[in-house]
């Protein structure tokens, strides 16, 4: 067992981007991650899970934006000033890379994490869902979650890839703060003609 944990611990050995979600702290390797934009408008997209908040054009590249907080869910409220989206890249079925956005609290700073810094998950007896925790870390005085990104967004890489392909296509030409479900449906009728 005892060689298990220092294996994995040595996968999770390296650099990470850590942030807040109210008052906790959480990791994500630096390698999945992309950029950091400031919060921006999204675009909704309709029939998506409540945590998925919608949709965004990235220098014309469409990406879905999930809220962390609604994904883990902990409290909402309104987002401050700090408040910002982490683009992550991920890999997908077959080789392929798909760029989704977190909107955070706050991002804090990129810490180097040793083998002999990261402990595994803890036990919580079974009932919490701790799919999603690599390890936790204590930097600067506090515990940090550190994450499995890919863990966290493999379901919602699915679903956005179903996106209907008018609604991505249409967010990218109209940008995304136009391109709601209704602005698509009234570009489809005036291009057909209908």
């Amino acid at each position: 067992m005892t060689t298990k944990i220092s294996t994995d611990n040595k996968l999770k050995t390296g650099r990470y981007l850590t942030f807040s979600l109210g008052n906790e702290s959480y990791g994500i390797p630096v390698l999945n991650v992309r950029e950091i934009i400031r919060l921006c408008p999204i675009t909704p997209v309709p029939r998506m899970p409540t945590h998925i908040k919608g949709v965004i054009n990235l220098r014309g590249t469409v990406i879905a934006v999930l809220d962390l907080r609604a994904k883990f869910q902990l409290a909402l409220g309104d987002y401050g000033d700090r408040a910002c989206i982490i683009v992550v890249q991920l890999n997908g079925p077959e080789g392929t890379k798909t760029l989704m956005g977190a909107i955070v609290d706050a991002v804090e700073e990129v810490v180097q994490l040793r083998d002999d810094s990261i402990e595994p998950a803890p036990d919580f007896g079974g009932s919490p869902d701790t799919q999603y925790i690599m390890g936790v870390t204590t930097c600067t005085g506090s515990v940090k979650t550190l994450l499995d990104i890919e863990k966290i967004f493999l379901d919602d890489a699915s679903i956005t890839r179903a996106l209907p392909d008018g609604i991505s296509r249409e967010a990218a030409r109209l940008g995304t703060r136009n391109a709601t479900a209704s602005n698509v449906a009234e570009s489809n009728l005036l291009a057909t003609g209908k």
